[in-house]
């Protein structure tokens, strides 16, 4: 059967470069396009010419930025299969055929190639339908504006630390202190403010949650900042509290974004999952559900679980030689950054609520010598096994002992708490800690301990000056 592959090396601000190759990887033709119809339909006819009626361009590209998303809907319009390959593997076997030359045309030969080196390496592309392409811009929507607040969050902290050096912000960041820092992050404001104003505003903004006591924290870390800086002039109150401001509202209008993209992230959803079968499992909840239900799409696409912890890179890296084989290899980490972190977050909590993965987490933890983080690690890899197996199955997921056996929530947590929880003396020992480190102090021996130890210790494995080495003749005495 003819073949006609296609490897488009893409630009961001300049023209694509196209190789085109037959199914004996042989040159047919090169061409350079445009994101347009017109110059699309060129290539498509030039990759075309000479090929039997019916033939399929076989086009593989890498995820550029935006830049794949018009070259893959053109083509799989057209009725034509698309790779997108990552650019690690596109990398190594550039390197292999051009090791000390890079050029756009190279690269896209290197793409067109691929086919023919790595069949079973490649997968069509499958583009999402209107509902699953908007859940998956919503989630993305989301997750990046919940970076951009945490990073705005430990912003305020780090100048509110310059300005009040003994900062009453412990804890997470709550409206009734962003109230106050949006209008007296300068310490001289906040005590001319007094502690009776300062108590009202913080009762208004925290609902009556806080008072008084919140209200005399930021006052004695104000006097506290006044006496140690006075006027000293490397210390610009001024300046840092009208930074603080602009942080202030800064994070503002992020959470006021998020809370729009979120109600519609719920909306796409319901329409993609009606079932909310991603919310059945432990520790999916509103965020994760929605977030894992756009990575996985559709779960068919996935051979079996396996394939599908493989590609969250979840699965530990191989490294067998002979009759070697090193077990306790770290995670690949070569999927999505955001499904990967979703799922050891729901980790922690699935493993309170499911005996099995807690039974998972407490070999970890108590049997093999692991930390939280690892022991947390293996556990979403197990829920990342159980999503694809409910997603394919498209049956909510059941609460079971470890025999099997259906529990309720109430049952599950009483059986963790028996028998799977880890004490505390476990994760202390888990821990890392500084007065562990270097070298065991030596055990100081006396009187009879010494005489002992002279009697039953073995001799040193040194060799003493006065000892010849092995395979050297002595001379005759």
């Amino acid at each position: 059967m003819q073949r006609r592959l296609v490897g488009i090396d893409l630009g961001i601000a300049s023209a694509h470069t196209v190789r085109v190759r037959d199914e004996a990887g042989r040159e047919v033709c090169r061409r350079r396009c445009e994101p347009t119809v017109e110059s699309l339909s060129v290539v498509e006819q030039a990759a075309l010419a000479g090929a039997q009626a019916g033939t399929r361009l076989e086009v593989v590209i890498e995820p550029t930025g935006p830049a794949w998303l018009p070259i893959a809907v053109f083509f799989t319009a057209r009725g034509h299969l698309v790779f997108r390959v990552s650019s690690a593997k596109a990398a190594d076997l550039r390197r292999f055929l051009s090791r000390h030359a890079k050029s756009n045309g190279i690269d896209a030969d290197t793409l067109a190639r691929l086919p023919l080196i790595d069949p079973d390496g490649l997968r069509p592309l499958e583009l999402p339908d209107a509902a699953a392409a908007a859940l998956d811009r919503r989630v993305r929507a989301c997750d990046r504006l919940t970076m951009a607040a945490s990073e705005h969050k430990v912003r305020i902290k780090d100048l509110v630390r310059q300005v009040l050096p003994c900062t009453p912000l412990t804890g997470d960041l709550g409206k009734a202190d962003l109230a106050v820092l949006e209008r007296y992050a300068d310490p001289r404001a906040l005590l001319r403010l007094g502690r009776a104003r300062l108590t009202t505003l913080i009762g208004k903004a925290s609902n009556n949650h806080q008072g008084a006591a919140r209200a005399e924290q930021w006052l004695a870390a104000a006097r506290a900042a006044v006496e140690l800086y006075g006027e000293h002039p490397a210390v610009a109150f001024a300046d840092l509290a009208a930074e603080i401001a602009t942080e202030v509202r800064l994070l503002r209008a992020i959470d006021t974004e998020l809370a729009a993209h979120a109600a519609e992230r719920e909306s796409c959803y319901r329409w993609v999952d009606p079932l909310q079968l991603a919310r059945s499992l432990p520790g999916l909840a509103e965020v994760g559900g929605p977030a894992m239900t756009a990575v996985i799409g559709d779960a068919a696409r996935f051979p079996s679980a396996a394939h599908f912890k493989s590609y969250l890179g979840l699965a530990p890296r191989a490294s067998e030689t002979g009759d070697t084989d090193r077990k306790g290899q770290p995670m690949s980490k070569a999927g999505p950054r955001l499904a990967r972190a979703t799922l050891v977050r729901a980790a922690d909590w699935a493993r309170k609520q499911d005996p099995q993965l807690a039974r998972i987490y407490h070999q970890q933890m108590a049997e093999r010598g692991a930390q939280h983080l690892k022991a947390s690690c293996v556990v979403a890899a197990r829920l990342a096994e159980r999503l694809w197996t409910v997603m394919r199955r498209r049956m909510p997921y059941v609460i079971c002992d470890i025999d099997g056996t259906p529990v309720t929530p109430e049952q599950a947590k009483q059986l963790i708490a028996q028998q799977w929880t880890v004490t505390e003396d476990i994760r202390r020992r888990r821990r890392s800690s500084k007065h562990r480190a270097g070298k065991a102090p030596q055990q100081a021996l006396t009187g009879h301990d010494k005489d002992a130890r002279s009697v039953t210790r073995r001799p040193s494995p040194r060799r003493s000056s006065a000892t010849p080495p092995r395979n050297v003749k002595q001379p005759a005495p």
